[in-house]
């Protein structure tokens, strides 16, 4: 192939993106044929070059293979060799492993990946000079950590310093706030450079390698088949993070919580962003400590946020201000960073796009009054949970004229709740013989039933006869086994994709400025 890479990637899709980031494909396989499959499933994907690892052949005959591997790929190639003291699968003597690192330089490989403790009798092997076409990746992997800034910042300068053509490093995640370290040196590199951030929390980095300005990002083929862990899937990079629209000047927004990688919202609102054409992107941030994270990312790039378990009232005390209804309930949901200042406001949706979806079912049910008062004015409301959400719904509940009662494991939670908003407490095992009148309406609002829990409920079916309307704010499954045996036994229910849906518009609103595509939303939820 004549073209380096990133010549390719920049006549790949001229005019329609904004970055010259790459994409490239990691390719495991047992056998060459395997691999030579995978190239072009790697090509169709839309993958601007392919990582081959040597070190997942079972066998290979290095003098043909290599050539045949190089000459029949549709894509640039990138040649590892992973010894297994490096992460990889190769157990063999370091002589031959370098050897056909150079074969494949001479053959005609676009990128070799050497590792900086290998490096220099990688170079004391080889005789004569590097191909000009062939870059040399010269890489550091660190499966336990993320070093110092300063650390991380001589380490640059060592590979810099062993004649890397690309500086590759990779370090593991404790913290999502580790990642921030990872994005000052991406900007601050003077050399092509791939930085990256092993595992759940580190998913960031490998998104917004373009904002940075990485050279390039790792993307499965197939979701789950990874090289390292927490890759995203070229599926996803290109279809539900627009990887190829990112930019220095993207905004980036984001769904905090624990455990956030069932939420749908980046679909929702990427999607949404594409559509109007807004610079921004949004994803799963998986949060420990809320307050050191927005310590850590305060800039006005990081623009937005939407909230959920466990973190919506501690996100409270992170906010610079806050709406008087958040305030009341004690939790918020959604926090925007102003652009003038960096300050964080906050507020509390989940009321409303509850409150709502509830009031509605009711209506369908023909339970409202004729009176245009709440369908809810008089009626019995027991939330279970006395979390965010748990608090959100009871005053909302209270403000429509419910009379409101707190059912929590903690019977003290629950009473604290109660009495903050003038209703009654149970704890949750009362709730199974608590029934003083028929035609209650029951909300779920802790996570019980959420997936991968599926066959957890947090009422009993038999008191569920008691109820004329069952809400569920767990989404996925959108039918949770709550609300399954509230079907059976004869109330009314409403799926927690109707308080998301309705939460979702003022969120995208507050943080677009721009009027929330209903129709859209309804469409990618459905």
């Amino acid at each position: 192939m004549e073209l380096v890479a990133s010549e390719v990637g920049l006549k790949m899709e001229t005019g329609t993106r904004r970055n010259q980031t790459l994409i490239c494909a990691p390719l495991m396989a047992d056998t060459v044929d395997q691999m030579l499959s995978l190239m072009q499933k790697a090509k169709q994907s839309g993958a601007d070059l392919v990582e081959i690892r040597l070190d997942s052949l079972k066998s290979f005959n290095a003098a043909i293979d290599v050539e045949i591997l190089i000459k029949r790929c549709p894509l640039p190639t990138l040649f590892t060799y992973r010894p297994v003291w490096e992460g990889g699968q190769y157990e063999g003597d370091e002589k031959s492993r370098l050897d056909v690192l150079h074969l494949a330089m001479e053959l005609g490989a676009d990128h070799i990946d050497v590792e900086l403790k290998a490096v220099e009798e990688f170079y004391s092997s080889f005789h004569g000079n590097k191909p000009a076409k062939c870059k040399l990746i010269v890489s550091s992997h660190n499966y336990h950590n993320t070093p110092s800034a300063e650390d991380l910042g001589s380490l640059v300068a060592r590979i810099q310093a062993s004649g890397a053509d690309i500086v590759k490093f990779a370090t593991t995640a404790q913290d999502i706030t580790d990642v921030a370290r990872i994005f000052q040196i991406t900007v601050h590199s003077q050399v092509p450079i791939i930085a990256m951030v092993m595992g759940e929390r580190g998913l960031m980095s490998r998104i917004l390698c373009p904002k940075f300005g990485g050279y390039l990002t790792f993307g499965t083929l197939e979701s789950g088949k990874v090289s390292a862990p927490g890759q995203p899937t070229i599926e996803d990079l290109l279809n539900l993070y627009n990887f190829r629209q990112l930019g220095p000047d993207t905004k980036i927004y984001g769904i905090i919580g624990k455990p956030v990688s069932h939420s749908k919202s980046p679909k929702l609102y990427n999607e949404a962003f594409k559509s109007v054409g807004f610079n921004g992107v949004f994803m799963h941030l998986l949060v420990d400590d809320i307050e050191k994270f927005f310590q850590t990312y305060s800039s006005t790039d990081f623009a937005g946020f939407s909230c959920t378990i466990p973190h919506k009232e501690a996100a409270l005390k992170c906010c610079d201000e806050i709406d008087p209804v958040a305030k009341s309930i004690g939790a918020v949901n959604c926090l925007v960073r102003r652009p003038t200042d960096g300050k964080l406001f906050g507020c509390n949706t989940d009321y409303v796009g509850a409150i709502t979806a509830i009031e509605d079912g009711l209506r369908d049910s023909h339970h409202a009054s004729i009176s245009n008062e709440s369908p809810l004015a008089g009626k019995l409301f027991v939330v279970v949970g006395a979390g965010g959400a748990g608090k959100a719904l009871a005053y909302g509940a209270k403000q429509k004229g419910a009379r409101v009662v707190i059912a929590n494991r903690t019977y003290e939670r629950a009473r604290e709740l109660a009495d903050a908003i003038g209703g009654q407490a149970v704890s949750l095992s009362e709730l199974e013989s608590f029934h003083p009148e028929d035609g209650m309406i029951l909300a779920n609002t802790t996570s019980i039933g959420m997936q991968p829990k599926v066959d957890e409920t947090p009422v009993a079916q038999e008191a569920l006869k008691h109820y004329s309307l069952v809400f569920d704010a767990v989404y996925t499954p959108k039918y949770t086994r709550l609300l399954r045996e509230a079907e059976e036994a004869g109330a009314q229910i409403v799926t927690g994709v109707e308080m998301f849906i309705g939460q979702a518009y003022e969120q995208y609103e507050r943080f677009t400025g721009l009027p929330a595509p209903k129709e859209l939303f309804r469409r990618i939820v459905s």
